[in-house]
């Protein structure tokens, strides 16, 4: 499962650990994370991420 990169503060969310700090359980890919879901770190939403190559 391909990793995703906040593109304000770097945050990378990982499908394998998931976000138990916002409620994103391990083995979540993040196309199933909710729409309204933001960053665990500077608040912004799912749409400011980026895949990592």
């Amino acid at each position: 499962m391909k990793r995703y990169e906040c593109t304000a503060c770097d945050y990378i969310y990982d499908p394998e650990t998931g976000s138990p700090e916002t409620g994103i359980a391990p083995g979540t890919p993040f196309e199933e994370i909710p729409d309204d879901w933001t960053c665990p770190i500077c608040g912004l939403y799912k749409d400011a991420f980026r895949p990592m190559e």
